[in-house]
């Protein structure tokens, strides 16, 4: 920046010493200058002006993603990259395949590439924080999108959803609905969470919120049954199975990401235990992540809940922040940006229906 303004300085007095030199009725054209102006959001409340001397069209990032399993990670993906084309930015883009050696090659060959900045969708936790290391190495921005590094350790930009919050809003809602059931049966109910892999640290975050509610109302609530899912639909759909096998009793059921419910649904319906609210036999249902399974699941009456990430201000903001660090040549950024979301329930659908990314999905928007 100081470089940029000492050449316009420099410009300027030229141009003065020029016109002073020359005949007064002979006017001297000012010399043309262009100068690219970009604006750019580094906060949601703060708005930064910078003037940067290469176009955007002379960047290069590199988006590494773990998989595009979820339609989370999908709508993320399209996101991120859709907008980064139309700046005329090149992407380079590779797929690990949940493979956290191969994503850490994949990375290193970018930075071979001496790409302008690097954008990941991790493996999880720990590879991050690999990840953070090799770039900050090499003096190359980098920005973690949705699954945060298991510690600080590093410089990065990091824009995460507050998971246990999130969660913790779902289920609330859901044990509010248990409240009135267990006040007209006077029988607590049997909850059941099916729990992520706990190497990510979102994972961690949806089980403690999950926890916070259950252990809040201990006059609600039996000991919870857990099924470890580790994000893989037929470990879950197994799990599953065996549990309600041995817990058949189990009425109120917390997925830690919403691209389950359709096992669910395959596990539940045979048992008849597949009930729309009110309906007798009706299991209280909530998730996280907002989809747009979820979003249709909720408007037709199947589930109580859903935790919602708010993706596009997840996208956006690592996006602007990132080329805002590339702009100021900041080579080693570090900040931490939190997304509060919120939990779209049977009890706000009407108002909030619309600020969920799964339902703008759901309803063509």
């Amino acid at each position: 920046m100081k470089s940029i303004f000492r050449l316009l300085s420099v410009t300027l007095l030229m141009a003065m010493l020029l016109s002073a030199c020359a005949p007064a009725a002979v006017p001297v054209a000012a010399p043309e200058t262009v100068v690219e102006t970009k604006i750019v959001e580094v906060e949601k409340t703060v708005v930064v002006e910078v003037e940067v001397a290469a176009p955007e069209e002379d960047l290069s990032l590199c988006f590494a993603f773990q998989d595009l399993e979820t339609e989370f990670w999908q709508a993320g993906y399209k996101a991120i990259t859709e907008t980064l084309a139309s700046k005329g930015i090149k992407v380079i883009e590779v797929n690990s395949n949940e493979d956290a050696n191969k994503q850490l090659e994949q990375v290193k060959d970018c930075i071979a590439q001496n790409v302008s900045g690097i954008m990941v969708i991790p493996v999880d936790g720990s590879i991050a924080l690999t990840l953070i290391s090799e770039a900050n190495k090499a003096g190359i921005p980098i920005g973690i999108f949705n699954r945060p590094p298991q510690n600080e350790d590093g410089d990065a930009l990091v824009v995460v959803a507050d998971n246990r919050s999130i969660a913790r809003q779902a289920v609330e809602y859901m044990a509010e609905q248990a409240k009135i059931q267990v006040a007209e049966t006077g029988k607590k109910m049997t909850p059941l969470i099916m729990v992520g892999d706990l190497g990510d640290p979102n994972a961690v975050g949806r089980k403690q919120g999950f926890y916070d509610v259950i252990e809040k109302n201990p006059d609600l609530f039996n000991a919870p049954v857990e099924v470890q899912t580790k994000w893989d639909a037929a470990v879950a759909e197994a799990g599953l199975r065996d549990a309600m096998t041995a817990n058949p009793d189990v009425d109120f059921l917390f997925t830690s990401s919403d691209f389950m419910f359709p096992l669910i649904q395959g596990v539940l319906e045979p048992l008849d235990k597949w009930k729309k609210v009110g309906e007798e036999g009706h299991v209280i249902m909530g998730g996280l992540d907002g989809d747009k399974t979820a979003c249709g699941l909720i408007k037709d009456g199947w589930i109580e809940a859903t935790g919602v990430q708010d993706l596009y201000f997840e996208a956006d903001s690592l996006m602007q922040s990132i080329l805002a660090s590339i702009a100021l040549d900041e080579t080693n950024p570090d900040k931490w940006i939190p997304d509060p979301g919120f939990a779209l329930t049977q009890g706000n659908l009407a108002t909030r229906e619309n600020d969920m990314w799964g339902c703008k999905l759901y309803n063509g928007k």
